[in-house]
């Protein structure tokens, strides 16, 4: 079962029925989430987005200026935050670095009132579960920022939290550790019957991990659906770098998008009225002089960078509209694209979305 079928799979009814107004200073969060039991919500956006400060309020690290929090039909936000059924998995983990990883994940149980040896009873069960039962001795310093992101959640979880949050719980690990606990994070998601919100800014964690995605900027959502929906119809410039698709605005009549800039372009789907036009790099094609045949979606361009993108090479065009560009590094030469240098770029109508704005 996908991370999506999953999440509808428990239901519609909200479990989680967060309305977030936080001021400070000259910035303002107004915020609303929504999660079901089961359900992995993520927050995106930029840097200064508000997303880690939705994230603190909602554990009540922040207090709110206005709004309100409703966990299971209870009013949270009047919970001290010591008291609320919340695990919550910090960007740096924040283990104690003079408790060993037993006892780290069994300081949440001791908290809450349990004794020592029902909190160490606890905690070895749950560093099992993550896999570092042989490890429960150790401190924090001796620990590889995987097993430490581990404990971190392990120690989350041993609370039995009706709401997980975890703030870029894989932002601290390299690329190929980042690979193995992102998989066994949503293992341990699948099994947890509360309301996760992860706040990330890595689209690939968010596609992975979440059921819904819900895009913050300057404070406001933006966008909100589930990860196919957000990546196929991006509705912002940031949500359409994110996914890494080129999007304009223009106004739609048939088949024919006229953009703002005045560049006609065709398209697969009809459209009428104020819409957005979506495609990915990939299909634009460079040409050095204009293309025989002279395809429908054509026009004429300046290179205005060229930088290495995976095992392709990225093209930035300035012209009747700013693009990008995805060719192999053999065009490059073909073509001997260099900054400064006019080209034409073309796109298939098959190759372009259209949707309403």
């Amino acid at each position: 079962m996908s991370a999506g079928e999953r999440g509808r799979a428990r239901g519609p009814s909200p479990e989680l029925l967060a309305h977030l107004v936080v001021r400070r200073g000259g910035f303002t969060l107004d915020l609303e989430i929504t999660g079901g039991r089961g359900e992995v919500v993520a927050l995106l956006g930029p840097n200064g987005a508000g997303k880690t400060t939705a994230l603190r309020a909602l554990a009540g690290l922040v207090a709110l200026t206005g709004g309100g929090i409703d966990l299971g039909g209870e009013p949270l936000h009047a919970v001290p935050a010591e008291r609320r059924p919340v695990g919550m998995v910090f960007q740096d983990y924040l283990l104690f670095p003079h408790l060993s990883a037993l006892d780290n994940v069994a300081f949440g149980p001791r908290c809450r009132g349990a004794g020592k040896s029902e909190a160490r009873r606890l905690a070895g069960e749950w560093l099992a579960r993550v896999g570092l039962a042989e490890h429960a001795a150790k401190k924090p310093r001796a620990l590889s920022g995987g097993q430490a992101q581990r404990v971190a959640l392990a120690r989350a979880l041993a609370i039995r939290p009706r709401l997980l949050l975890l703030d870029e719980p894989l932002a601290a690990l390299d690329a190929h550790t980042r690979l193995d606990i992102r998989a066994g994070l949503r293992r341990h998601l699948a099994d947890f019957a509360g309301v996760t919100v992860l706040v990330t800014h890595d689209p690939l964690d968010a596609m992975v991990l979440a059921d819904r995605l819900i895009v913050v900027e300057g404070g406001r959502v933006v966008q909100q659906g589930g990860p196919a929906e957000v990546a196929r119809h991006p509705r912002t410039d940031y949500v359409a770098r994110l996914v890494g698709l080129n999007l304009y605005r223009g106004v739609a009549a048939g088949h024919v998008v006229t953009l703002e800039s005045g560049l006609r372009v065709e398209t697969a789907e009809q459209g009428g009225g104020e819409v957005f036009i979506a495609f990915p790099p990939r299909a634009v094609a460079l040409f050095r002089a204009r293309p025989d045949g002279s395809p429908r979606n054509l026009w004429e361009a300046r290179v205005d960078g060229v930088e290495r993108h995976g095992d392709q090479v990225r093209v930035h065009l300035d012209g009747p509209i700013a693009v990008a560009a995805d060719v192999t590094p053999a065009a490059v030469a073909e073509l001997a694209l260099t900054e400064g240098q006019t080209v034409w770029a073309a796109v298939k109508a098959s190759e372009t979305h259209c949707y309403p704005a």
